[in-house]
């Protein structure tokens, strides 16, 4: 089949990266794909690099004059790539995409349109929402539990049309590197006793980053001397040298690390002996969750978005709780019985979030909306 995948993200975020990770999936299992972008954006510099084929559109412009000069291109391309499939995971544009399709319908460039809901906001129960969800979208697929709830509950869109899928990890190359682990540690200077904590993602407000330096810094206190954290983040919305005040405020340089932009990323999940999710809210796909997971290394989170899906309530904490954060570090730091249990759950659910499984979901529903 063909499909486009519309991501019109102005930053390479986890819901640019679920729509072209899919994408490439696609693409290799002999599905020829598209991928929409901004022009001038992380999302259309990752397309290239991934070898997909990107298409800049102005999606998201209010100006009318463009955006009928957007809504020409988007014509011009589905009567000329004719595609099957046209996946929205992002809202701006997917009123011109709805419109587009009700205009082709029942002709020869007829497609069905999925809209992908990885956003954290919760879609606002209005008219036009019900309509776009219920009347034009072919099917409504959910990152979480949470938002496909709200769409059946809330917008009361049908269960039939809403669909979870969680996205999934490349297993082959997201796997636990006993040499890497070895290396990495040697370089950061950690000893075999010393128990190394590492939060993967971008350095916002919304990690937790800050609350994570708090509880370290609070645990140290407390006598934990072993204890080591690895920031595995750079630059975004938070200045790296933000996260270095808050380190020295604490007083936990010599026991922290910034890796900054690193190619050896698996190698580095490797080295840590916990991962920690800590953001205070989102994480509506987890993309670091399932690295973590893949690289077998136990895990702990908050209990926002996506993550209740993931792992066992006795893995969760409350976000922006910074006591109950070094409550859950220390658990898991110590109690060899929990990190040993830990691992076993979620090595048993990262089973069922391969790149495969994630392929496999998605085109069952394709296919089921094409044969309609």
């Amino acid at each position: 089949m063909r499909t486009l995948q519309i991501i019109n993200v102005r930053w390479f975020n986890a819901t640019a990266w679920y729509g072209l990770y899919l994408g490439t999936l696609l693409q290799r299992a002999g599905h020829e794909t598209r991928i929409i972008v901004l022009q001038n954006t992380p999302g259309a510099t990752k397309t290239r690099e991934w070898g997909m084929q990107g298409i800049h559109m102005d999606l998201n412009t209010a100006q009318p004059v463009r955006l009928l000069r957007t809504y020409g291109q988007m014509h011009r391309l589905v009567t000329g790539f004719k595609p099957d499939i046209v996946n929205c995971h992002r809202g701006e544009g997917f009123m011109l995409w709805g419109l587009l399709k009700k205009q082709l319908a029942g002709g020869p460039n007829a497609f069905k349109l999925v809209r992908t809901r990885g956003d954290q906001r919760l879609p606002k129960n209005n008219a036009i929402n019900r309509w776009l969800h219920t009347d034009v979208a072919d099917a409504v697929v959910a990152t979480n539990s949470v938002m496909a709830r709200h769409f059946t509950d809330v917008l009361h869109v049908p269960a039939s049309k809403v669909h979870t899928i969680f996205g999934g990890v490349d297993a082959e190359r997201f796997t636990f590197e006993a040499d890497g682990r070895a290396r990495v540690r040697a370089e950061f200077g950690y000893r075999e006793d010393d128990f190394v904590v590492g939060l993967l993602g971008r350095f916002d407000e919304v990690k937790g980053q800050r609350e994570t330096i708090e509880a370290v810094a609070s645990l140290r206190r407390q006598g934990m001397t072993n204890i080591r954290l690895m920031l595995l983040g750079f630059d975004s919305a938070t200045p790296q040298k933000v996260v270095q005040d808050w380190i020295r405020e604490n007083g936990v340089e010599d026991i922290s690390v910034i890796t900054g932009k690193r190619d050896d990323v698996v190698a580095c999940l490797s080295a840590l002996d916990a991962g920690v999710i800590a953001s205070k809210w989102s994480e509506t796909i987890a993309r670091a969750a399932l690295e973590i997971m893949a690289c077998e290394r136990p895990l702990i989170s908050t209990d926002v978005g996506v993550m209740p899906d993931l792992l066992e309530p006795d893995a969760l904490f409350r976000p922006a709780d910074v006591e109950a954060l070094a409550a859950a570090i220390r658990r898991v730091a110590t109690d060899a019985d929990y990190r040993r249990t830990l691992l076993e759950q979620q090595q048993l659910r990262i089973r069922s979030l391969s790149g495969q499984h994630f392929l496999d979901q998605t085109l069952s529903l394709y296919n089921a909306l094409l044969q309609k």
